[in-house]
């Protein structure tokens, strides 16, 4: 079964390392935990490509059905589904999302 969202995921996922679907922009989100995902990924000085929900809302219900993972914002990394807000803030107040990045070949500018 063809789903093109699903499709437009994949395609987002593997052409970037880092990716973040989130509500807003990483220059203006529009929730609170879309901010945090973007502060800690700015603290760490990662590149990564912000992609807005709010302007499909086909993509907005697409992600938590490709992730089953019902909140919004999501980090993937080299393709992989890491987690929401509460996951990204813990990895890096523990330093294991540093670290995780780091070991898949992605630039960090500061460790936490």
């Amino acid at each position: 079964m063809d789903n093109p969202v699903f499709e437009r995921i994949k395609q987002d996922v593997s052409d970037n390392d880092v990716v973040v679907y989130m509500k807003g922009t990483p220059v203006f989100p529009q929730c609170g935990f879309s901010a945090v995902v973007v502060q800690v990924l700015t603290h760490l000085g990662v590149k990564y490509k912000g992609i807005n929900v709010l302007e499909d809302p086909g993509l907005r219900e697409g992600i938590k059905d490709y992730s089953n993972w019902p909140t919004i914002p999501q980090l993937y990394v080299k393709g992989e589904f890491v987690g929401g807000c509460d996951i990204v803030r813990e990895m890096f107040q523990s330093g294991e999302l540093a670290e995780m990045m780091s070991s898949r070949g992605i630039e960090v500018e500061s460790a936490a």
